[in-house]
């Protein structure tokens, strides 16, 4: 059984003390695929180091965080175009919109989510996307910007029934991590409703542990909980939910 990872932040600081033994525990539960986003460019050292430590494991995306974008960000975006000339990505992102945290950066926000959507489609890449309270910023964009060659995967999606269609319409994958275990995430309450071929499954560790972490850090092995949940959630095995969520995110990084 593999299982795939697709968004987890394993150069972060909260690893530095056990990243070795975080890994190969998770690779020990069949967790054989980590694609690792990005922040902005303080990271990229770490992430770059993280893919020699695990080359046959490790999937780097190169982007800009929205709660990153400051006065700066043209900088950035000419880091993460530089770093497609040097290295492989297998996406852009983490990329977005974020009003939960700043809302000074909104125009700039918009800006570089736009820019980075444009660079996805000149590599040819899927987007990975960041949103929290801006559903509508986000797919204000995607309307702008859907077609063929755009595609990607809907990050740590905590909406309603008609946002996860309405992703989809975009050709978005929808990631489920830890939330789909929380008593109030309320996605298990319409997961069922939504064809598994639109779902991918992530950890988004050290951040949003499943249950029953909930509040501890979080790490990939523990895609296991929500693999289990998501395969209760539509009667099915997790060997079965492994195997069709592995091949959504071959679908979308085109591995």
């Amino acid at each position: 059984m593999i299982i795939t990872d697709t968004h987890t932040h394993l150069y972060s600081e909260a690893f530095d003390d056990d990243r070795e033994e975080v890994i190969r525990n998770a690779i020990d539960q069949g967790v054989k695929r980590f694609f690792i986003p990005a922040i902005d460019s303080t990271y990229t050292e770490r992430m770059l180091s993280l893919k020699e430590l695990f080359p046959d494991h490790i999937y780097l995306m190169t982007g800009l965080h929205p709660t990153h974008v400051k006065e700066n960000y043209m900088d950035e975006l000419l880091h993460v175009k530089e770093l497609l000339s040097r290295h492989q990505y297998y996406a852009i992102g983490e990329i977005g919109i974020d009003l939960y945290w700043e809302k000074k950066y909104l125009k700039e926000q918009q800006e570089a989510f736009k820019y980075q959507i444009k660079l996805a489609k000149e590599h040819q890449l899927p987007i990975v996307i960041h949103c929290r309270d801006a559903f509508d910023e986000v797919f204000e964009l995607l309307e702008e910007e859907k077609g063929n060659d755009l595609r990607g995967i809907f990050h740590c999606f905590t909406g309603t029934f008609d946002q996860a269609e309405k992703a989809i319409s975009y050709n978005m994958k929808l990631g489920i991590g830890g939330v789909v275990t929380f008593k109030n995430g309320k996605i298990d309450q319409f997961l069922d409703k939504i064809d598994l071929k639109h779902l991918v499954l992530e950890t988004d560790a050290p951040y949003l542990a499943p249950t029953p972490y909930r509040g501890k850090r979080n790490e990939s092995a523990y895609i296991v909980n929500v693999l289990d949940k998501l395969a209760d959630l539509h009667n099915i095995s997790g060997e079965e939910l492994a195997m069709i969520t592995t091949n959504n995110s071959k679908a979308v990084f085109g591995i």
